[in-house]
């Protein structure tokens, strides 16, 4: 951020810097406060045993915006409670993980039930006929496959569609998320494609297998499409991991178009904007792609993706597999995807879970959310707005809505996304790390909703106060 953009007034007449200053002062001030009610929690990292890289099971627990992780004794509805019995009402659900709550009875029930019958054993259960019935009446007139991750599953799919085009360069968005997938870990700089900063091990040069272009850049787009290198673009209908990008209106039916046109196919990866209502961005927007994948919360927290292919593609998946000697390893699929696990939580996530009546809760939730958030930034006289797909909500630190990751980026703002999490954090309420998302689930309350609001004009209202916080 350049130094003329700091030293701008903000409509309650302070200056970025002083906002950013006053934030991180207050930052401190709950840090300790944070670390004095989770004694239990700071002993575990004061004093590690041995075992876990960092102390913990993934090394990035390590990097949310609060002195050390709290360690959860329990999860349930919208509710978690740490070891030292802090009850946290919970809006990140697992970064979309849990968006239908933690542990939710039918989930619960199928797990019980298929534990007394076995959990895996390579071959189809008796329920796969019945849920794959259930996941084309839901998602659409899918040919569908199951996964264990939505990684995994954008694997597979971009390799089916390098399989079937014939082609090997894959397109994504600058500012992309599809999980741990090679490919799609590139940034858009000075006009072209480089591999992204920080990534370990990185071995292939990222730019003979994939291209990026900004969202939202329809002749980016034509460009790179009219060399006929392209086998697939990856996409999220609203880009969602670097602030909340919304596609302009009718981009994605353009993009819909332009791929048609250079027989490049179209792969929609719905694991965040599964949040947009029944069937996610697709079902609800009426999308049209070949490839379709949502991971995350379609098993009720188990891991389970499913990603579905059009017949035509499948199709000619089939007619390449025929000419194939052998059963051979095709690379796509792992032991442990589609067990009977996993089944069996599909069947009851999709049936009894994810329904239009949870949906309609969390829409409703969601409005109230949107509607008290920006009640209370323009109440405080800040420049920020709030971007939404579902029940799923960005705070977003610029006036306008931002069209691409390089617009979101220069919105970030660090010192103040660190105070406001730990700030809502040390009133009871978990909000998603490393940028501003709010989710909310059908088992999040109406009191648990004005409670967040109220917490955060509380910040807002420290961080805008006329005295030195």
């Amino acid at each position: 951020m350049s130094p003329q953009e700091i030293a701008r007034p903000l409509a309650t007449d302070l200056t970025l810097s002083t906002l950013c200053s006053r934030a991180r002062a207050m930052a401190e001030g709950e840090a300790g406060l944070y670390a004095s009610r989770r004694p239990q929690s700071k002993a575990m990292f004061d004093n590690p045993e041995p075992g876990f890289y960092d102390q913990v099971p993934q090394y990035w627990m390590r990097d949310w915006p609060m002195p050390f992780p709290f360690a959860v004794a329990g999860a349930s509805g919208s509710i978690l409670t740490d070891i030292d019995g802090n009850e946290l009402v919970d809006f990140c659900l697992g970064d979309t993980g849990a968006m239908f709550g933690h542990a939710p009875r039918p989930i619960v029930d199928a797990l019980s039930r298929s534990a007394q019958r076995g959990l895996t054993t390579m071959l189809p259960s008796g329920e796969a006929a019945e849920v794959g019935k259930l996941l084309s009446d839901r998602f659409g007139p899918f040919v569908f496959q199951i996964a264990t991750t939505a990684s995994d599953a954008n694997r597979f799919a971009i390799r089916v569609a390098r399989a079937v085009t014939g082609r090997k360069k894959v397109l994504v968005f600058d500012g992309c998320y599809h999980g741990a997938v090679d490919e799609t870990l590139v940034d858009f700089e000075d006009g072209r494609t480089v591999a992204r900063k920080n990534l370990l091990g990185q071995a292939v040069d990222v730019t003979t297998t994939t291209v990026s272009i900004p969202f939202n850049d329809v002749a980016a787009l034509e460009a790179a499409l009219e060399t006929h290198e392209i086998a697939v673009v990856l996409a999220e209908p609203v880009m969602t991991n670097c602030g909340m990008i919304l596609p302009d209106d009718g981009y994605l039916q353009t993009l819909r178009a332009l791929t048609r046109a250079s027989g490049t196919l179209l792969h929609i990866d719905e694991t965040h904007t599964i949040s947009t209502g029944l069937g996610g961005y697709t079902a609800v927007h009426g999308l049209d792609p070949d490839i379709f994948v949502v991971g995350k919360p379609v098993g009720g927290g188990v891991p389970v993706a499913i990603w579905g292919m059009s017949r035509k593609v499948a199709q000619a998946l089939s007619e390449i597999r025929a000419g194939m000697s052998g059963i051979g390893h095709s690379g796509i699929g792992t032991t442990l995807s589609g067990s009977t696990l996993q089944i069996a939580c599909l069947r009851a996530c999709l049936s009894e879970v994810m329904t239009a009546e949870a949906y309609a809760t969390m829409s409703r939730h969601a409005d109230r959310l949107e509607h008290g958030f920006t009640d209370a930034i323009r109440a405080a006289g800040l420049p920020w707005h709030i971007s939404r797909v579902g029940a799923r909500l960005e705070i977003v630190f610029s006036a306008k809505p931002v069209r691409n990751a390089e617009e979101s980026r220069a919105a970030a703002i660090d010192d103040i996304q660190h105070a406001l999490h730990i700030g809502l954090l040390n009133q009871g309420y978990l909000v998603t790390p490393f940028h501003n998302m709010v989710l909310v689930a059908p088992t999040t309350t109406d009191a648990q909703i004005e409670g967040l609001l109220d917490g955060f004009q509380t910040v807002l209202t420290r961080l805008v106060a006329q005295e030195e916080v």
